[in-house]
């Protein structure tokens, strides 16, 4: 399912960072679906949720612990971390703490897991920024509409024309000058075209040439996503996602062909991502499977070293 590419540099995770300014892309459901499968693969992952409000991202790993708990199925789940909003009346103070808490949360994972993931939130803030600038992927999930295109780029409304960059391609554009100027590494910038509709219109025609001409200029990659499927919202109260083994006892119900489509279309988006995989967590993950089957109980990826 996923790819193996070049290394990152040793001894260190690899970042891989979801980002958006704009809400309702399926940022959140993009990530757990990556984390999920990075799990599988027996990757240690450390996630950090950098949206301290809506919290979408904590809120899925909490529904996932628990649903493991409540049906005794061993449900992979990540070292997660959430930063908490500042308390105090002042601004400063305020960034001064969260940014403490992310500073604290890298320094913890950095070392000791194969990949970090980073929910962002979809608001431009320095942690958004600074995350941005540790990115080594950068997945921006957009729904299939101009709408979202326009976090990108402008169009000229009367041809669909490109004319220029937007407000968050520009700030990306700075976060991996940024990052080249600290060590030397590009960031894998790919936009997932998420909400896809089953049939071709001229819409989704437009929006494909408007972002290949964008891509060619600004330097990110392009890649399907998620059709518009009720089985992801679905999921969500229990934590589940496509990747897992979705069965009666898993799901409550009996799965449906939908719940088999949506699994081959994460399949297919991991493929295309093409993120670092450390072979020996083959062994983890067996590791974790013989670990479940003598005591019942679902492994944490943490309790591997």
């Amino acid at each position: 399912m996923l790819v193996q590419a070049s290394p990152a540099q040793a001894g260190s995770a690899h970042v891989i960072v979801l980002g958006n300014e704009k809400g309702g892309s399926g940022k959140s459901t993009t990530a757990v679906h990556v984390i999920v499968a990075l799990l599988k693969a027996g990757q240690r992952v450390a996630t950090i949720d950098l949206d301290a409000r809506q919290k979408s991202l904590t809120h899925y790993m909490e529904n996932r612990a628990a649903w493991a708990r409540r049906t005794g199925l061993a449900l992979e789940l990540p070292h997660h971390i959430h930063v908490t909003l500042g308390s105090s009346m002042n601004i400063a103070e305020n960034e001064s703490s969260e940014f403490e808490q992310f500073s604290q949360a890298i320094h913890a994972v950095e070392r000791s897991f194969d990949f970090i993931v980073i929910d962002t939130p979809g608001t431009d803030n320095y942690l958004m920024r600074l995350a941005h600038s540790m990115a080594d992927t950068l997945i921006t999930p957009i729904n299939d509409s101009f709408v979202d295109f326009d976090v990108l780029g402008r169009v000229d409304p009367a041809t669909y024309w490109v004319t220029g960059e937007s407000h968050y391609a520009r700030m990306v554009r700075e976060a991996r000058r940024q990052r080249r100027q600290v060590d030397g590494a590009s960031t894998d910038w790919i936009v997932v075209r998420n909400r896809l509709s089953f049939m071709t219109s001229r819409n989704k025609q437009l929006i494909g040439e408007g972002l290949n001409k964008l891509a060619a200029s600004v330097g990110f990659r392009t890649v399907d996503g998620f059709a518009e499927r009720v089985v992801y919202r679905e999921l969500f109260p229990r934590g589940l996602t496509a990747l897992d083994d979705l069965n009666a006892q898993t799901l409550g119900m009996r799965p449906s062909m939908a719940h088999v489509t949506a699994r081959e279309e994460v399949a297919s988006l991991l493929r295309h991502l093409k993120l670092p995989i450390d072979e020996r967590g083959r062994r983890r993950a067996a590791a974790r499977a013989e670990w479940f089957a003598q005591s019942g109980k679902p492994l944490e990826t943490h309790d591997i070293v």
